[in-house]
C-alpha cells in the first residue's frame, strides 16, 4: 500500500506564506572601544576584511551608529548577542564589556 501524502503549507494555494521583512543590525558608538577592537570584532564575528571593518568603524565614529548587517531578524538577534558578549577592549582600561548594538526594521 502506498503511503498517504498530505499537502504541506507550500502546496496549499489558500495559505499565504508570510515573509518576514529584513532587519538591520546597528552598531552604536561609545568611548570604551578602539578602532582596533571594532575591526577585530567585525572580522571575528562577521568575517569582514580589515578594510570593511575600518570603514564601518569610521561610520560608527562619525555618525554615532552604523549598519553591520542586514538580514532575517533571528540572525540579527543572534549576531547582536555575539557583539554584546565579545568582551571588553583590552586596550582601554575603562572598557567593561562588549559594544552595544540594536536591531531595527530595514524600512
Amino acid at each position: 500500500m502506498a503511503p498517504t501524502v498530505r499537502p504541506g503549507v507550500a502546496d496549499r494555494p489558500d495559505v499565504e506564506e508570510r515573509v518576514e521583512p529584513p532587519c538591520h543590525l546597528v552598531l552604536l558608538d561609545d568611548d570604551s572601544h578602539t578602532y582596533q577592537y571594532v575591526i577585530r570584532m567585525l572580522g571575528d564575528l562577521f568575517g569582514y576584511s580589515r578594510e570593511k571593518g575600518f570603514g564601518i568603524a569610521c561610520v560608527v565614529d562619525r555618525e554615532g551608529r552604523g549598519i553591520v548587517m542586514t538580514g532575517p531578524r533571528d540572525e540579527c538577534l543572534r549576531k547582536q548577542e555575539q557583539i554584546h558578549a565579545y568582551g571588553p577592549d583590552p586596550l582601554m582600561e575603562r572598557s567593561r564589556g562588549g559594544m552595544s548594538a540594536v536591531v531595527e526594521p530595514a524600512a
